[in-house]
């Protein structure tokens, strides 16, 4: 199964509502994700698949106040409790919209959450998930065996270029020992992410041949 991330490209109503002892309760609303359409990067989501995967999602995480997302998209499916900024309230479809209501909390990353949505900073969401790919009529149409893992918070949706991208969702993720890992090394992303911005082609360049020379080693 791949990882699977996807930007929503619409706005975001924030609702900000004032507490008793004068705080503030942050709350973000708007599409979540769309299906029956090809989307930028190429990829389709049947409705009826979709349909699947969020209702499975709302009874097994949003029922339970469980459904709880982060501030950027980490390098894999799980959620890291230490980076969450929000708890997924609401999902239900409207046509082939896919409608979200999200509660910002108040633990660290969602106090950033805060600050920036009160600073005027227009923020997105983009939807994580594993599943399988298969390629007809021009695009990649997501299979039955999608699974919503969460939807975060984004501001920038690209990563730092299209090759990290294809490599972070073409990796293949694996149950080792109740443990979800990657078949392939990914530490790749982390080391192009967190080059200096002056010396990021040089370490693009090298990773891209790292990564060949994995590809050949596996053939």
């Amino acid at each position: 199964m791949k990882l699977i991330s996807e930007f929503t490209e619409q706005d975001l109503q924030c609702i900000v509502e004032k507490k008793e002892n004068g705080e503030k309760d942050f709350v973000i609303e708007g599409i979540f994700a769309q299906c029956d359409q090809k989307n930028r990067n190429g990829r389709v989501y049947p409705k009826p698949i979709m349909e699947k995967a969020v209702g499975t999602y709302v009874d097994q995480q949003v029922s339970k106040n469980r459904a709880v997302g982060e501030l950027n998209h980490p390098e894999g499916p799980t959620v890291n409790l230490d980076k969450v900024s929000h708890l997924i309230k609401e999902l239900k479809f409207d046509g082939n919209d896919v409608v979200g209501k999200a509660q910002i909390l108040d633990t660290p990353m969602g106090k950033i959450v805060k600050g920036l949505l009160e600073g005027g900073v227009r923020l997105g969401v983009s939807t994580r998930g594993m599943g399988s790919l298969e390629q007809k009529n021009g695009a990649m149409y997501v299979k039955d065996d999608f699974i919503l893992s969460t939807v975060d918070i984004v501001q920038d949706p690209s990563a730092p270029d299209a090759f990290v991208n294809g490599i972070m969702e073409g990796v293949d993720w694996v149950w080792n020992n109740g443990i979800l890992e990657p078949q392939i090394i990914e530490d790749i992303e982390t080391e192009i992410k967190t080059a200096p911005k002056a010396f990021r082609p040089e370490v693009q360049i090298r990773e891209f041949k790292n990564f060949l020379s994995l590809i050949k080693s596996s053939m």
